[in-house]
């Protein structure tokens, strides 16, 4: 749960916000073909490894091969776009999966379990479709110190520590094989207020901006990522990248 300094809410108001953002980001975009990804390859070789392959709530940039890969997201928009590219795909959430158990050797949710209020619940759905030794990615933003107004803002419940991430996997039945590290703390909250405004006031304009301009230069400036063993040192750290192993 988070600390008394971040916002608490309930999980009717985290869905509202969280469909009407990515609602409106997803109906003005184009899908991103996930080889132009800085995880691509990373993952490659481990999703031709392991043909039973669930995606969570990619909306428009998935990180898993579109083929063969099964989807699930809330939004009509991303899946009526994935499904124009060949994908396989079902409006569902993280905490209701419509899959059958130990029905996957690769899940992947990225990005996700801070916006779910009963993260612990989304777990245990993402272990009950996974098939034992299975692998799991898995991305989260980290330190409640680094909370910002646009966390609040895009439908984040909570920033984690690295300690609590671990004490969540493993009842799980899930354990660290390797990480990355995914992303550095924001330095410049000028710009973090000047972009919350403008999705704010003008948010036709500022996702014309994001889609068209601010997207296309993001996937040229990526940097490589690289597989470490174990949990890196997180001091710093604004997101982190997990490969977990069922055990």
């Amino acid at each position: 749960m988070p600390s008394l300094a971040l916002p608490r809410r309930d999980a009717t108001e985290l869905k509202r916000i969280n469909q009407a953002f990515y609602d409106s980001l997803w109906s003005g975009s184009r899908l991103v073909d996930p080889s132009r990804f800085n995880t691509w390859p990373m993952v490659r070789e481990l999703a031709m490894a392991l043909p039973r392959r669930l995606e969570v709530a990619p909306g428009l940039r998935p990180r898993l091969p579109i083929d063969g890969t099964y989807f699930v997201d809330i939004s009509t928009a991303a899946l009526g776009e994935l499904r124009s590219h060949g994908a396989s795909a079902a409006r569902a959430n993280i905490s209701a999966l419509p899959c059958a158990d130990a029905s996957f050797d690769l899940v992947c949710a990225l990005d996700i379990l801070e916006h779910v209020l009963d993260d612990d619940k989304a777990l245990r759905e993402l272990s009950r479709v996974a098939a034992p030794d299975a692998r799991m990615l898995l991305s989260v933003p980290l330190h409640e110190a680094a909370w910002t107004e646009f966390d609040e803002f895009v439908g984040h419940y909570r920033r984690y520590e690295p300690a609590q991430i671990l004490r969540k996997l493993e009842p799980n039945g899930w354990t660290i094989e390797q990480s990355a590290i995914y992303g550095m703390q924001p330095t410049s909250k000028t710009l973090l207020g000047l972009g919350q405004w403008y999705l704010t006031h003008q948010r036709e304009r500022a996702l014309w901006w994001y889609n068209r301009v601010i997207m296309p230069l993001g996937l040229r400036m990526q940097k490589p990522l690289r597989w470490q063993r174990g949990m890196p040192d997180c001091d710093g750290v604004d997101e982190l990248l997990l490969l977990c192993r069922r055990v």
